[in-house]
């Protein structure tokens, strides 16, 4: 299994930015996937999670209400929608696959990881 994320970059505090993630390699069904982020010096934190209905989606307290995950199963894609950013959401984001229908915020319970996506928002 393949994931590779699109769409990160630098931008000012209150912008909008959308990552994309595409999955391949695999059979996703029953799948469950995730944004996680990590700042420099900081652990690797979640951000967001879909299951494969895309009914249920969970978020980070610090992004509820900015951020919004969603998902194209056709594609095999992922997205996370990304306003109002602040400079405390620069970070590295990563997008992740959990052979789970479950979502946990643990990160060592996904089995499959993206490269990562850049995000830095100036003040």
């Amino acid at each position: 299994v393949q994931l590779q994320a699109y769409g990160g970059g630098l931008v000012q505090a209150g912008d909008s930015l959308r990552l994309s993630c595409a999955a391949s390699g695999g059979t996703f069904s029953s799948y469950s996937m995730a944004w996680f982020r990590q700042a420099p010096g900081k652990d690797r934190d979640f951000v967001a999670g879909v299951t494969w209905s895309g009914a249920y989606t969970p978020y980070a307290d610090s992004v509820k209400g900015r951020f919004t995950i969603s998902r194209d199963n056709a594609k095999n894609t992922v997205y996370l929608q990304m306003n109002n950013v602040k400079p405390e959401d620069t970070a590295v984001y990563y997008c992740a696959v959990r052979s789970r229908i479950a979502i946990v915020p643990e990160y060592g319970a996904y089995d499959y990881w993206g490269p990562g996506t850049q995000v830095t928002v100036s003040s």
